[in-house]
């Protein structure tokens, strides 16, 4: 059997999560317009950076990293597609009505509550990371299913707290390894 000699993706791919998740929710927060820094963002660091750590995970034989990096990696980019490319869309309909968006955030928001329960045998950083994940795709979605745009602010709120979650347990997996004991606990 061959040694592991593969470097760890898990910091890629939640940095290009974390970053990307946290200026989206500034925007959700109403601090920041929508912006092309926030698509650009997300169709290369949280879109193809994650897809990218799926990948290496995938060759590592970690079935969890490689559903949730790629899964996340590919909402990204379809995110980005939903926000760019409306006209993509039927001649019926030009734009993505709210309850649409709603049952799109609604979908990624049961997905993540899966990944949550996969999450319970890991750490209890990366088991925040998808618990506030699983809270955000909710808020989100019933700010799009009832119209109340301050659910859409705190979940901005929530938002950015879950992306910083994730940017920390990236930190805490790169500085770890490189001093061989852990500075930064996850749990």
């Amino acid at each position: 059997m061959q040694a592991d000699n593969l470097s760890n993706p898990a910091p890629l791919g939640l940095m290009g999560f974390g970053m990307t998740t946290i200026l989206l929710n500034l925007h959700n927060a109403g601090l920041f317009p929508f912006s092309g820094m926030i698509l650009a963002m997300g169709l290369c660091y949280g879109g193809v950076a994650q897809v990218i750590a799926g990948i290496m995970e995938f060759r590592k034989g970690n079935t969890f990293g490689t559903t949730a990096f790629t899964s996340y990696g590919l909402f990204w980019m379809s995110f980005v597609a939903l926000s760019l490319f409306p006209g993509l869309e039927t001649p019926v309909a030009q734009s993505t009505p709210p309850a649409f968006m709603a049952c799109y955030l609604l979908l990624w928001g049961v997905f993540t509550l899966f990944m949550f329960f996969g999450s319970l045998k890991k750490t209890k950083a990366l088991q925040f990371v998808f618990a506030s994940l699983t809270l955000l795709f909710f808020l989100l979605a019933a700010k799009d299913f009832t119209g109340y745009a301050s659910l859409g602010v705190f979940a901005g709120y929530e938002g950015i707290i879950c992306g910083a979650s994730a940017m920390y347990l990236a930190m805490a997996d790169v500085i770890n390894e490189e001093y061989g004991r852990i500075v930064l606990p996850v749990g």
